[in-house]
């Protein structure tokens, strides 16, 4: 199982590493800044517990380059029985907060089991697809969604976690497409998903949360000031409009510690960082995601087989989702749905399973070799 030689050091991809570090690093700076003490208001230490849990992950992510990556296709099953098993476990005996009950509490330890499930389907789901010959009828396509994502997709939905249950979906199809679709499939999911909208539409409506239903309503009229509706989305353009072409200046934006921007140092820290550094400040941080994401592919193009290929191409499409929905809701393009920014938003949960993801990432690429063995 485990395998090291002078070879992963090679091909250890150093860039995909330091990317990771940087962001990373600039979201405990941006933390820190959001959640600062005013005067002799005192703040949780956001800052501190987000430095520990990535010095954790840093430890797990190398951990996880040294064996070989063909096991988790062998594990893939298991992993993801698991991973069904702790979202069921959350209804028996997790914990809720903010409307929803999506926390597991072991001792002083709370985590959120959906974000490791996310990894362990892509997993199960790459293993899956890599082991079909040829393209993607629809039968084969359809059975595959129900018997891999209908499940999961219902527990996250009731939980809620809507954000999770788009990722998943999404990931399906886009694995899917990847893997081989015939076209005549995918002209035909077009057009039922295209006639099917309304009535989906209604069925979806229905049976979203109260606060769930704000949210997408402050999306679609960001003007209305009733209650919160639309205030956060606001705000969020007003802290990222403030920053101008080169920012306020680190520790000089006002609108985190003040408190005028909820959730400043999880799902919108985009915006306290876009103060603080501006268009300028936001355009390096876009280009280090940029670098990120074209080393993603380039290590699924240069795979050594099927299920490293699309592990390391699923892996890539959830930061790219990550990346695309969080930035978009910040800037009011995209309804709240409750995603991170990748590495920088504070949770620990979520970064060490998202540096456990750029270990399978590093550990694919550094593999590639044993294709000439």
């Amino acid at each position: 199982m485990f395998n090291i030689d002078r070879r992963l050091l090679k091909n250890f991809d150093i860039i995909i590493l330091a990317t990771v570090l940087i962001i990373s690093l600039i979201g405990i700076m941006t933390i820190y800044s959001a959640t600062r003490p005013i005067g002799d208001e005192a703040q949780p230490a956001f800052y501190i517990k987000q430095g520990t849990w990535l010095a954790l992950g840093i430890a797990v992510m190398f951990l996880s380059v040294t064996f070989d990556y063909i096991w988790l296709g062998r594990l893939s099953f298991a992993l993801y029985i698991f991973g069904v098993a702790l979202l069921v476990i959350v209804f028996i005996a997790g914990r809720i907060g903010l409307g929803a009950q999506r926390w597991l509490s072991i001792g002083p330890l709370s985590f959120q089991p959906s974000e490791f499930f996310k990894l362990f389907y892509i997993i199960y789901l790459s293993f899956k697809f890599s082991t079909i010959r040829g393209q993607l009828d629809a039968v084969l396509l359809f059975k595959l969604f129900f018997t891999t994502t209908f499940f999961p997709f219902l527990l996250l939905i009731e939980q809620p976690d809507l954000g999770t249950a788009i990722i998943i979906t999404t990931l399906f199809f886009l694995i899917a497409i990847a893997k081989g679709i015939q076209r005549k499939i995918a002209i035909l999911l077009i057009i039922i998903t295209l006639i099917s909208m309304p009535f989906l539409g209604n069925i979806f409506w229905g049976g979203l949360k109260e606060y769930q239903k704000s949210r997408l309503i402050a999306f679609m009229y960001p003007e209305s000031t009733h209650s919160t509706i639309g205030y956060q989305i606001n705000q969020s353009k007003i802290t990222v409009g403030s920053g101008e072409i080169f920012g306020k200046g680190y520790i000089h934006g006002t609108q985190g510690p003040f408190r005028f921007l909820p959730e400043k140092h999880t799902d919108f820290i985009f915006a306290i960082f876009a103060e603080e550094w501006g268009f300028t400040g936001s355009f390096i941080l876009f280009f280090l995601y940029f670098v990120f994401l074209m080393r993603g592919l380039e290590t699924a193009l240069k795979a050594r087989e099927d299920f490293g290929k699309l592990l390391a191409l699923g892996i890539t499409f959830m930061f790219l989702i990550y990346f695309t929905i969080n930035v978009g809701m910040t800037l009011g393009l995209m309804p709240v749905v409750g995603i991170p920014l990748p590495f920088m938003s504070y949770g620990g949960t979520a970064l060490l399973s998202n540096l456990i993801a750029v270990g399978i990432l590093i550990n694919i690429k550094s593999r590639r070799f044993e294709l000439f063995h």
